[in-house]
């Protein structure tokens, strides 16, 4: 996980919302099944758009109030944020090609 941020409610801020790249949060908990199939996939993504796209983790069982406050209903959640809003959300399990298509559509290309 060399390319994935694990956040809390007390580096969300700096982390995600003061990012200036895109951010893919993965909203997640260490119980939920398609948590742990999706994780892989980000891991690879994260790899590959190293430097394009900035990878964070949430562990939503630590961090409610956060979850709370973006309508976390169901896990996994991955929601893309850029310039400090939500951008994009993708809620349940979703292959590498779908991911990275989303993400593309984020990336300033200079």
């Amino acid at each position: 996980m060399k390319n994935i941020t694990e956040v809390s409610e007390s580096s969300f801020q700096a982390e995600v919302l003061n990012s200036e790249k895109p951010v893919l949060v993965d909203f997640w908990a260490p119980w939920c099944g398609p948590c742990r199939m999706i994780a892989p996939v980000i891991e690879k993504l994260a790899e590959k758009m190293d430097g394009r796209v900035k990878f964070a983790k949430l562990n939503t069982d630590v961090n409610q109030q956060i979850a709370g406050s973006y309508r976390i209903l169901a896990i996994p959640s991955l929601i893309v944020f850029k310039n400090g809003a939500e951008v994009d959300r993708v809620v349940g399990f979703s292959g590498p090609d779908q991911l990275e298509q989303l993400l593309l559509q984020h990336v300033d290309t200079k």
